[in-house]
């Protein structure tokens, strides 16, 4: 059944990834709205976190966000096959802009290796794809179920020699030696992480939720920089704009609730400047205070 569900899914890649991006970006905003307007699991979720995330927008406000970030989800959806399928060289040549990479080249001249926090937001299977270009990189990711399928991912995102380490033990330590020799590790932070996970509970957007305490370890146990970055989806199907921010203040705190506040805060900040582009259909607050109920009524 697995390899039948695999075939299935390549076939749909190949497809997919045959399509242009003005194309694939039409077919996923349509797709979007049209799972907006049926009203189904993702539009509860989407309009769940909103209501909880920015609750200074008004009802009308919030139902527009919520509109336009499911049709940007289903965009995003489109454009992975491309990400997977096209040569590098077309899908790095989406890339029209750029802003902050002076902040990269900056954390690297120290030699102390680099963390890039990324988020959900935006085009983030592009973001990896661009870094892997310019640097020595290695990538945590969490294997799918099927298994034909984790091998055929590590194929496509590893096509310019990034390295992808599960979020295991072993794969610590790889992440470990990779930044203390000056590489940069790409993590997407923005998780919620299964009990067995570390963590600790921390504020996202005011709310306490599970928060994964990985780079903030990572950033003590090597003394690594750290940034956020996303690809911003440029309107009318015109490209991207790989965008890079600084961190916010104490990532790297010995108190690991202090550290996992500053990376939520972090997400946060980016967020704020593209919140349609922001994956609410996640269920980031699934895991609350013991004693707090799921807001999703699922």
């Amino acid at each position: 059944m697995s390899k039948l569900k695999y075939y299935l899914i390549a076939a749909f890649l190949r497809i997919a990834g045959s399509l242009s991006l003005k194309t694939a970006q039409r077919i996923g905003k349509w797709a979007g709205l049209l799972a907006w307007k049926l009203g189904g699991r993702s539009r509860k979720v989407t309009d769940t976190n909103i209501h909880l995330c920015l609750p200074e927008l008004s009802e009308q406000e919030q139902r527009e966000l919520s509109k336009k970030s499911m049709m940007h989800t289903g965009m995003t959806a489109m454009e992975i096959p491309l990400m997977w399928e096209w040569p590098v060289d077309k899908c790095l040549s989406l890339i029209k802009e750029t802003e902050g990479l002076e902040l990269v080249d900056e954390a690297l001249a120290s030699g102390k290796g680099l963390i890039l926090l990324a988020p959900h937001l935006g085009n983030w299977e592009l973001t990896g794809l661009f870094f892997s270009s310019r640097y020595k990189m290695a990538a945590l990711y969490s294997p799918p179920r099927i298994k034909e399928l984790e091998d055929y991912m590590i194929r496509v995102r590893s096509r310019l020699g990034s390295e992808l380490v599960r979020g295991d033990r072993k794969g610590l330590l790889q992440l470990i030696r990779i930044l203390k020799n000056g590489g940069v590790a790409g993590i997407l932070p923005d998780q919620s992480p299964s009990r067995k996970k570390a963590h600790v509970m921390a504020p996202f957007f005011g709310i306490e939720v599970r928060t994964m305490t990985l780079a903030n370890k990572l950033l003590q146990k090597t003394g690594a920089c750290v940034l956020v970055t996303y690809a911003e989806r440029l309107p009318e199907s015109k490209g991207f704009r790989i965008i890079v921010n600084s961190a916010e203040k104490g990532t790297s705190d010995a108190d690991p609730e202090i550290g996992a506040t500053a990376i939520n805060q972090s997400v946060e900040k980016v967020v704020y400047r593209a919140p349609e582009q922001y994956q609410w259909e996640y269920k980031r607050f699934r895991h609350l205070s013991a004693g707090t109920s799921t807001p999703y009524g699922l």
